[in-house]
C-alpha cells in the first residue's frame, strides 16, 4: 500500500510544480490524475518497496529534485541562451560510460540528460549511453561524463542502489 502512495504523491507534486497553479480544479484533477498514474504505473515502477521506507533515500530525492528544477536547469538554459546569440555551436554525438548499473537510477540519469538543455540521450548501449550535445568540447568518454552526467549519477545512486 505505502508504495501506491508514494508513488500517487510523487505524481501529484510534480503535476502541481508543473502546472503551476494550486487552484481547487487543479488540486482536484493532481488528486484525480495521480490516483490513476499510481494505480496503473507503481507495479511497474517500484520493485522494491523497502528502499521507500529509508529516509535518507527520500532526503537525496528532495535534495536532487530541487536543484535540478532551480540551478541546475537554470544554468543549461542560460548556457543555451549565450550559445544561440553567439552562435557558439560545436553539436556532435558523444559516448558517455555509465557507472550505474540500476534501471531506475539509468532511468533518472537519462531523463536528467534529456530534459537537460544542450543535451538529449539518442541511445543506450552496452553501459553507453550516446548523447547528442549542442557543444562538444571533448569526445573523450570521461571527460563528456564528467561534464553531462557524473552529477546525475552521483545523485541517482545514492537514491536507487
Amino acid at each position: 500500500m505505502i508504495k501506491y502512495l508514494a508513488t500517487g504523491l510523487v505524481a501529484f507534486l510534480i503535476y502541481i510544480i508543473f502546472s503551476g497553479n494550486i487552484t481547487p480544479y487543479d488540486l482536484a484533477t493532481g488528486v484525480i490524475v495521480s490516483a490513476i498514474c499510481s494505480l496503473l504505473l507503481t507495479p511497474y515502477i517500484v520493485r522494491n518497496e523497502s528502499k521507500l521506507k529509508q529516509p535518507a533515500r527520500l532526503a537525496h530525492l528532495a535534495y536532487y529534485f530541487l536543484k535540478y528544477i532551480t540551478i541546475i536547469e537554470f544554468k543549461a538554459h542560460m548556457d543555451v541562451v549565450k550559445r544561440i546569440f553567439t552562435m557558439d555551436l560545436k553539436p556532435g554525438i558523444v559516448r558517455i560510460p555509465l557507472k550505474c548499473k540500476g534501471d531506475m537510477a539509468r532511468l533518472l540519469v537519462a531523463s536528467s540528460i534529456t530534459n537537460t538543455p544542450g543535451t538529449v540521450v539518442v541511445d543506450e548501449s552496452d553501459d553507453y549511453f550516446y548523447v547528442n550535445w549542442i557543444y562538444v568540447f571533448s569526445v573523450s568518454p570521461e571527460e563528456a561524463r564528467k561534464s553531462v552526467s557524473e552529477e546525475f549519477e552521483k545523485y541517482a545512486t545514492k537514491i536507487f542502489e
